[in-house]
Parts: C-alpha cells; sequence; structure tokens
C-alpha cells in the first residue's frame, strides 16, 4: 500500500478551545514564509494575526547576536552585511538583512488577509510600554482591559520589563536566558548606512500599516 498523504491542516493540530476562548499560535517564521499567507486563510477568515516588529537594524544586529552565540567563529557583522563595504553595497541575500524588509512581506500576505486583520506591535513599546502596547492587543483581539501597569517591573539586569506575577506562580515572570543579549560593538558608520538602506522600505511600511514605528528618527505616531 502507498503510504496516504497527511491531511492534517493548522486547525487540527491547534488544542481544542470552549465557547469565549481565544486559541493562540506563535510561529515568528509565519511572516516570512511565502506560503503561509494562503494556508492561513484557508483556514479561517476569521484568523487575527499579531506580528510584532522592532528597527529592522536592531532586528539584524539581534540576529546576529543570536547565531555568534551558537557559532563564535562566524564573521564579524560588518561582512555579512555588505557585498562591497568600500561602496557600501549591502548584502540583501544574508537572511538577517532581508527579513528586516517588512514592506515586502507585508505586500505577500495583504493578498490573502486583509489588513484590519493584522496587528502590528512595536517592539520598542513593549520595552517602555508594555502595559499599552498590550493594551492595543486587548482591543483588537475584542477583550476587556485587563492587564496594566500594576502587573509589570523592570528588570534592570535584563533591560527588559517583567510580569511580577506570572499567571499559576506566586513568583515573577521574566523573559528567558536567551533574550536581553548584549549587542557586539558594531561600527556607527555601518549603522547609519543600514538606516539609510532601510529607510525607504521603512516609509513604505509605514504608509501600509497606517502607522510610524518612528525608526527613522521621526516622531512615532499614526499615518
Amino acid at each position: 500500500m502507498k503510504p496516504q498523504p497527511c491531511r492534517e491542516g493548522p486547525r487540527d493540530l491547534m488544542p481544542k478551545t470552549l465557547d469565549g476562548q481565544i486559541t493562540m499560535e506563535k510561529t515568528p517564521s509565519y511572516f516570512v514564509t511565502k506560503d503561509a499567507p494562503a494556508r492561513i486563510s484557508a483556514m479561517s477568515n476569521e484568523t487575527r494575526l499579531i506580528v510584532v516588529v522592532r528597527d529592522p537594524v536592531t532586528r539584524a544586529i539581534s540576529d546576529y547576536t543570536q547565531t555568534l552565540s551558537k557559532r563564535p567563529d562566524i564573521p564579524p557583522f560588518e561582512n555579512l552585511a555588505f557585498k562591497n563595504r568600500t561602496r557600501g553595497l549591502i548584502n540583501t541575500s544574508w537572511s538577517a538583512i532581508q527579513i528586516g524588509i517588512y514592506a515586502k512581506y507585508l505586500e505577500n500576505w495583504l493578498l490573502s488577509i486583509p489588513i484590519r486583520n493584522i496587528l502590528f506591535v512595536s517592539g520598542e513599546r513593549l520595552i517602555t510600554d508594555p502595559s499599552g502596547e498590550l493594551g492595543r492587543v486587548q482591543d483588537f483581539l475584542g477583550l476587556k482591559r485587563i492587564i496594566t501597569d500594576k502587573h509589570f517591573y523592570f528588570n534592570k539586569t535584563k533591560g527588559f520589563p517583567c510580569l511580577k506575577k506570572a499567571e499559576g506562580s506566586s513568583k515573577p515572570h521574566c523573559l528567558g536566558k536567551t533574550k536581553g543579549r548584549t549587542h557586539p560593538n558594531i561600527d556607527q558608520e555601518v549603522v547609519q548606512r543600514l538606516h539609510e538602506f532601510y529607510r525607504p522600505f521603512n516609509l513604505k511600511f509605514y504608509q501600509m500599516t497606517g502607522y510610524n514605528f518612528g525608526w527613522d528618527n521621526s516622531k512615532r505616531t499614526d499615518i
């Protein structure tokens, strides 16, 4: 007998929920996976997506830092980020750089998912104003605003806010050890060149989402 193809879709892999419950699934790579939008749309046209984004330059350095922790022998960030540093040619084939071109991936999503069903959360504001940004999430999901400032404290060691008390526990909960790593020092000329590279893509992303994330030294406002 020939083996039968697996017919399980994403819905079949989800846990069963009761009326009034919202099932959530977290896979960061969905946003940059070409076939994900169509598959998710086919599963349900009521699915809502929450995408956390941050300054693409910071994101690229963070990506590199994570790889460096696993592979200490990789080339310096500057070597990977440029095809030709003298001429300022960015290596757009490097995934750490490519993923930060958010507008390109959003265009693919909008072919299958309406923009009203996607919430873009600011990674920077999650650090500086976690309750405010999570307030937007609660509104987006049609939930009562329960999470407020009183649920957080700032952990100076981590550099991130932490929950004062995790659900089902009497102890605070902070992000794991893979978060909050110290980034390597990157030549400021390299950082500036990357900001210049991303600027037109950022502006397009702001226009598509209707929100200015302020990654280009501009005031963060709705647009």
